[in-house]
């Protein structure tokens, strides 16, 4: 589900909605990785599985305020669940609503 959390992040990114930005980078706690997100208006994890990597990530870097969407909890199942267009469209709709609330 990695795949489907990539892409519907690149989907967001093409529409304007938000703007993709690397996590390793802020586990790694790079400068001007850190900074930008830090000034990010609004911060959307997209966890393609129930380990929630991308959460765990941003809150030991020190985020508190940020939204977080699980595809494990909208019925997506890691290595079962293709990445379709229709599953990318359903994660990124999501995600925008999340970000845009």
């Amino acid at each position: 589900m990695g795949k489907i959390a990539d892409l519907a992040a690149r989907k967001l990114t093409e529409e304007n909605v938000g703007k993709m930005s690397c996590l390793a980078g802020v586990g790694g706690r790079v400068k001007g990785i850190m900074e930008t997100t830090k000034s990010a208006q609004a911060i959307l994890a997209i966890d393609g599985c129930p380990l929630q990597c991308a959460r765990n990530t941003l809150e030991q870097a020190g985020f508190k305020k940020f939204e977080h969407l699980s595809l494990n909890d909208m019925g997506m199942e890691k290595g079962k669940t293709p990445a379709t267009e229709e599953t990318v469209a359903k994660v990124a709709s999501r995600g925008k609503a999340l970000l845009l609330k």
